[in-house]
């Protein structure tokens, strides 16, 4: 299950999530050569992803950011820019240009200090937007609760497109965070960073706390319901086509 797109357009060209994106695909492609010789990999995944135990002594600091543009595969890679596609633009439209990258950034390192804190030990680099991502998650689920989203659900040979409320799709992925975060403690081995997803999360919906509050905060929801305030974009065809208010 994960989402395709939202019902939610953005009022401003979202320069910054368009150049999220980019810089993400170009890292990407730069150390691409790497993944035919998994020592290499490795040693470039050392030396600039996320070491719980190097940053806990003090060394590696550069990595709480460095880290949060590199991924594991395509895949990685893909699925986070799925995410920061969809999610991202109604942020940057909320927060404005600057305000939108500096609350990434903070996100993003939070989410490394949110696996530090629970791993400090691990040897193991965290690499992924996947934290400041999550951190655009729980900014949107406060502002928009109750915008609506789009989501595939693939069971073997079937799947389906369903449209459900925000606060749906995003509290069952947090609620997963945390279950699978709460399960992985003391194992070896585990490859997903659960609690620099979930600590990205709570920094991020707590950083959107002062936009919500400048909004009219309880009041904000009543007026909108939970909906975005302005209208929502209503699709006529099955396609993952995001159209965007002129």
């Amino acid at each position: 299950m994960f989402p395709i797109r939202d019902h939610n357009p953005s009022e401003r060209t979202p320069y910054v999530t368009y150049a999220l994106i980019a810089i993400n695909v170009v890292i990407f492609a730069s150390y691409w050569p790497l993944f035919d010789n998994e020592p290499a990999l490795a040693a470039f995944f050392q030396t600039w992803g996320m070491q719980p135990q190097r940053v806990s002594s003090g060394a590696g600091l550069h990595s709480l950011v460095t880290s949060m543009f590199l991924h594991g595969g395509l895949m990685h890679l893909a699925g986070n820019m799925l995410f920061l596609w969809i999610f991202g633009d109604n942020l940057e439209d909320q927060m404005g240009h600057v305000g939108f990258a500096l609350f990434y950034l903070a996100a993003g390192i939070g989410a490394d200090l949110g696996q530090l804190l629970a791993d400090p030990t691990s040897t193991a680099p965290v690499v992924g937007a996947s934290g400041a991502i999550a951190g655009i998650m729980g900014g949107y689920l406060l502002l928009f609760p109750r915008a609506r989203v789009d989501i595939i659900l693939i069971f073997i040979i079937f799947f389906k497109i369903f449209t459900v409320p925000a606060w749906v799709m995003l509290g069952v992925w947090f609620a997963l965070q945390l279950f699978n975060g709460v399960a992985s403690l003391g194992a070896d081995g585990v490859g997903v960073a659960y609690w620099a997803h979930a600590g990205g999360f709570v920094v991020g919906l707590a950083l959107c706390l002062p936009v919500w509050l400048k909004r009219g905060g309880i009041s904000y929801w009543q007026r909108t319901h939970g909906h975005p305030p302005h209208p929502e974009t209503n699709y006529n065809s099955r396609l993952p086509l995001v159209r965007r208010r002129k």
